[in-house]
């Protein structure tokens, strides 16, 4: 995540941005016949600073689909946590799971996970530093703006990572369509982490070494597998149900 900026478009998105992590929003873009009052409220009450949305603009800052006369610039410092920051106050109970994408090429498979995450009442999204689709622009309008509902973390290399969370008591799921545990079996009793490897080559060997749990999805034999933010969907809505705390 090596950029420092990015930007979000249209209505949806920054009405999300402002009612739930406003401090990341750093200054709005508005065309001239924007008149949405909750809008209008809403940037009014944060003090964020409004410029006007000139037509040569939206190409320079690289708006994408349809962006309803509003752009936003959000700061990824105040978005994104980084990991040391967030385990520190993280409140662990049996009730906790959190996802790790390791490796995950896709943005629309990275924008799908949160909300899914988002969805099922997952605890935090960790994402690398490297070799990783970073939060953009594109990712957060995937998510539907829950990108700024669950926490995103940034995390440094994934082995440490895994090891520190194993070491916090944290039971480790690797979704492989290989694993020889159905998520239909599972009891997802303790604090769990569910890791989502790369579309093509799936979990690294070293990281597949640190999970507790290769977990498999039973499918019909007719398909070959899942697509990855399905597969994490699946596992996730799986361990929501013997957590029902987590979707209140």
């Amino acid at each position: 995540m090596k950029q420092s900026k990015i930007f979000i478009y249209g209505r949806h998105a920054l009405v999300e941005a402002l009612e739930n992590k406003p401090k990341a929003v750093k200054k709005i873009y508005l065309a001239k016949n924007v008149d949405d009052e909750k809008i209008l409220n809403l940037i009014k009450k944060s003090g964020i600073e409004i410029s006007p949305l000139q037509t040569n603009q939206i190409n320079s800052i690289e708006a994408r689909g349809t962006h309803q006369g509003i752009i936003a610039q959000i700061s990824l410092s105040e978005l994104v946590v980084p990991f040391g920051e967030f385990i520190k106050g993280l409140n662990v109970t049996d009730d906790t799971a959190l996802v790790l994408m390791a490796e995950v090429q896709d943005p629309q498979n990275v924008g799908a996970v949160i909300r899914s995450s988002a969805a099922f009442g997952i605890s935090g999204v960790l994402i690398p530093e490297h070799n990783q689709a970073p939060i953009t622009g594109a990712v957060i309008k995937v998510s539907a703006g829950m990108a700024f509902r669950v926490p995103i973390v940034s995390i440094g290399n994934v082995n440490q990572t895994v090891r520190d969370l194993k070491d916090a008591g944290f039971h480790i799921y690797g979704l492989a369509g290989e694993g020889r545990t159905s998520i239909a079996h599972e009891s997802f009793d303790v604090p769990s982490v569910f890791i989502l490897g790369n579309e093509g080559e799936g979990i690294r060997q070293k990281t597949r070494e640190y999970c507790d749990t290769l977990l498999s999805i039973p499918i019909h034999s007719r398909a070959e597998s899942l697509n990855a933010a399905v597969s994490a969907s699946v596992a996730l809505y799986a361990w929501s149900l013997k957590h029902p705390k987590s979707l209140k």
